[in-house]
């Protein structure tokens, strides 16, 4: 399963999420229908190019997003055998704040005292 890395040099998504990623799950929340990894794939292709990023890697993405709870995976069977169609589990907003709940928890977690006190500060 992934794991988030917070970078702070970067700002609002970027900070969790690479260039594509963010393409990938802004593709899913922007579906109506729910979405193959190859048309996630070729979406984030469309988006990054000239630069392309591997259906593989996609793949491995969304599944991490999936097990996240980011995303539902419903497998369907289709030409070529059984894949998984992605649909949002939560919307951007709701993405947001499950990255502040998270990173505040394992603040809390590791530093209690200091983390309590820059909130009570802020």
């Amino acid at each position: 399963m992934k794991s988030l890395v917070f970078e702070t040099a970067e700002v609002g998504l970027r900070s969790v999420l690479r260039e594509w990623e963010e393409i990938a799950l802004k593709t899913v929340w922007e579906s109506h229908e729910g979405l193959n990894s190859r048309k996630v794939c070729e979406q984030v292709n469309q988006r990054l190019s000239p630069n392309t990023i591997s259906r593989a890697s996609v793949i491995t993405f969304l599944e991490d997003m999936r097990e996240m709870g980011v995303l539902k995976g419903e497998e369907k069977t289709g030409k070529g055998g059984y894949h998984w169609v992605y649909t949002p589990a939560m919307d951007e907003s709701g993405f947001r704040k499950y990255l502040a709940t998270t990173l505040i928890t394992v603040l809390l977690r590791d530093f209690p005292e200091e983390t309590k006190n820059t909130i009570k500060a802020l």
